[in-house]
């Protein structure tokens, strides 16, 4: 061993000898300064992750405002467009011009602020790469994406096809002004509809009933199917020919038929409204498009439920169609039966309650039960549509009787003004979506196809039912009025709500924009002509909305206590149709007296055993008025007893019956003062060329044939 290696060896001897915490002495400075630098890195790690969380917070701040701006700025633009397009509106009533209607100049305000979106904005978006799922054999409608440690959630949109992957909407503009379709269902479409119903026309709308509903229901089945059947031939030829690029079947063309068979004809009724045109005619179309907006609706819903049984899930199945025409009565009726229930509840809580001292109260419940009416139908699901619509009716016919005046005035004037809006913004919209709708399908021989088949189940729809109707009317339906209901066909909010609600598939997004172009040329070309078409087809303009058609028979004669107030009513009754004159009588003894502070006491219409019920149930007004209340256009509502009709070589009664020529009634129109009586006398004079002669209580009426 070298003296070195001992010297060595000792001091690890002497090494090993000592104490371990004296051996660790002189490692701490190494090891303190290596937790002093970990510690140092992990306090800037820390902080590094810190401010990156900062900085996250800080985008997802900045992105949030950005959003909240862009909702802004699509808001602010259809406001400025409904504003815009009520000053022009403005503009073109001060200068009596009607070739273009509002809803007309709506759309043509969409389409430019669409085509400035379109191709004035820089895209401000972007998408990232695109991660893919092959595990999963379906598509979600909610997602939760771990990033890093957090959990992002995403929503469905919809399927993009192959070949549009590169082509997403990357302009978040154009994002934020595409809505939601349930938009139009759940908030612009209820006003709309209630509007309708609840500002009906009664006395001339219940006049025409029975060619109403036949023109409703049947016309607009006979409708659907022929152009379903049209367009299934129109496909054929685009798959001969090479121009369909996926999957259309028949029951989608059915479907397209009953969308577009809900016609809208808004232009040609303002216009009708403006000129005063003949009330029977607007009575037909206006309750037309009333009641087959409900068809509509229900019958595509009908034939979406169309599921026949084995493989194939598109051919005939004679099981699957009646279970679907089952499936259409029970939801229209369980549709109409819950908007008539919501209005007599409201119509009951209006009665027995005293909200009519409060005003603003009674408002804001009759406008929350009214909307409620459509969702409550959509939850259970009905259709809101037709819900909605039969409870506008409802309300008008009893709950509005109950209102105070401020609330019938409020109630008016707050639905009026909600359908202008709400109308007008689906069309403005409608103009916007044809540059801002991400999935059109252009095809010339299917919109071609599309608006001949429209042609012929228009008239298909008119002209035969016209024919048969009239031989049970006794106003016929003139061949100038059968072709103004033809050329009135419009389409509008209705058919691209029904079109806009599913464009998942490619038939689908074809038929939306098919009923796009179809609305735009309909309610321009054919809204626009609505009054040189009523000039050629001499239909009278200037009526007086309470004044009756002449009769296209010989005579008429109203043996009345007072003058044309009281003869009008004879007629208006008598030439009812006769489903109302049976609904008459149970409503006006019945129900009238339950519902509204009107009609007779319960207590003289009821049994004796029924006495305590009458009494509790019939409202005090009704002993203390000596004249029942009225509605402003309820005319075809007479309350103060049986009227004698004086027609050809007998004499009919209001309920019905015949007698001889003379007659007597006692009515309560003879209190009304002289001077009344003589305006309405010389209206009737100034409205027409026929002599009319006054005797006393009795007013002549020679009528030529109008055959």
């Amino acid at each position: 061993m070298e003296p070195g290696d001992a010297a060595r060896l000792g001091r690890g001897r002497a090494a090993r000898a000592l104490p371990p915490r004296l051996l660790l002495l002189p490692l701490l400075p190494l090891l303190l300064g290596r937790g002093l630098r970990a510690a140092a890195s992990a306090s800037s790690s820390g902080a590094a992750a810190e401010d990156s969380s900062a900085m996250e917070e800080l985008a997802t701040e900045k992105e949030a405002e950005e959003s909240h701006r862009q909702d802004s700025v699509s808001l602010l633009t259809f406001i400025l467009l409904l504003t815009l397009t009520i000053l022009t509106i403005w503009l073109f009533k001060h200068r009596r011009v009607r070739f273009l209607h509002e809803t007309g100049l709506a759309m043509i305000y969409g389409l430019i602020v669409g085509v400035i979106l379109r191709y004035g904005t820089p895209a401000t978006g972007g998408h990232d790469k695109s991660v893919s799922c092959t595990q999963e054999d379906r598509a979600f409608s909610t997602l939760l994406v771990n990033v890093s440690g957090k959990f992002f959630e995403y929503t469905l949109k919809g399927e993009i096809g192959p070949g549009k992957i590169n082509s997403v909407e990357q302009n978040d503009i154009l994002r934020k002004v595409t809505f939601d379709p349930e938009v139009f269902f759940n908030i612009l479409l209820p006003p709309i509809i209630f509007h309708a119903g609840y500002s009906l026309k009664k006395r001339h709308f219940f006049r025409n009933l029975g060619s109403i509903l036949a023109y409703a229901f049947l016309g607009t089945a006979v409708s659907c199917f022929i152009i379903g059947n049209l367009m299934y031939g129109v496909v054929k030829l685009m798959k001969v020919v090479g121009q369909l690029s996926d999957k259309f079947y028949y029951t989608d063309c059915l479907f397209f038929g009953a969308i577009i068979s809900a016609t809208d004809p808004v232009t040609v009724l303002a216009i009708f409204n403006e000129l005063h045109a003949d009330v029977d005619l607007y009575a037909l179309l206006f309750g037309e498009s009333v009641l087959n907006d409900a068809v509509a609706i229900v019958l595509s819903s009908s034939i979406v439920a169309y599921q026949p049984a084995g493989l194939n899930t598109h051919a005939f199945d004679a099981a699957a169609f009646f279970k679907s025409v089952g499936i259409f009565l029970g939801i229209f009726s369980g549709s109409f039966t819950m908007g008539a229930v919501t209005g007599v509840v409201t119509a009951l809580v209006t009665k027995f309650t005293k909200l009519h001292c409060f005003p603003l109260l009674e408002t804001a419940l009759f406008f929350l039960m009214s909307w409620s009416t459509f969702l409550l139908a959509e939850a259970c699901g009905f259709t809101g549509v037709v819900a909605v619509l039969f409870c506008g009716i409802t309300q008008a016919h009893y709950t509005y009787n109950n209102l105070s005046v401020e609330s019938r005035s409020r109630t008016k004037q707050l639905f009026e003004v909600l359908h202008f809006l709400a109308e007008n913004f689906i069309f403005s919209y409608m103009g916007l979506a044809l540059f801002t709708f991400q999935k059109h399908v252009f095809s010339p021989v299917f919109i071609i196809g599309a608006f001949v088949a429209i042609f012929l189940g228009r008239a298909a729809h008119i002209y035969p039912l016209s024919f048969f109707l009239n031989l049970g009317r006794r106003h016929k339906i003139g061949w100038n009025f059968q072709h103004m209901m033809m050329f009135s066909g419009l389409r509008g909010a209705m058919a691209f709500a029904l079109a806009i609600r599913d464009t998942a598939s490619y038939a689908r997004q074809m038929m939306f924009t098919t009923t796009l172009l179809i609305v735009f040329f309909t309610v321009w070309i054919i809204g626009g002509g609505t009054t040189p078409m009523l000039s050629w087809l001499n239909i009278r303009v200037g009526v007086d909305p309470d004044q009756d058609p002449p009769p296209n028979n010989d005579s008429f004669q109203v043996l009345q206590g007072d003058g044309p107030d009281s003869a009008r009513g004879n007629r208006t009754k008598q030439e009812s149709a006769w489903l109302f004159r049976l609904w008459y009588s149970f409503d006006h003894n019945y129900l009238k007296p339950i519902l509204t502070h009107t009609g007779p006491p319960l207590t003289t219409t009821l049994p004796a055993w029924c006495g305590l019920l009458a009494r509790c149930l019939t409202s005090p007004q009704v002993y203390d008025n000596q004249e029942p209340l009225r509605e402003e256009d309820s005319d075809f509502i007479l309350t103060e007893g049986d009227l004698t009709l004086t027609y050809g070589d007998s004499t009919v009664t209001a309920n019905g019956s015949s007698g001889s020529h003379t007659a007597s009634t006692s009515l309560e129109g003879s209190r009304r003062t002289k001077s009344s009586s003589e305006e309405v006398l010389d209206r009737a004079l100034g409205m027409g060329d026929q002599p009319v002669s006054s005797r006393g209580t009795r007013l002549v009426f020679p009528l030529e044939d109008n055959a």
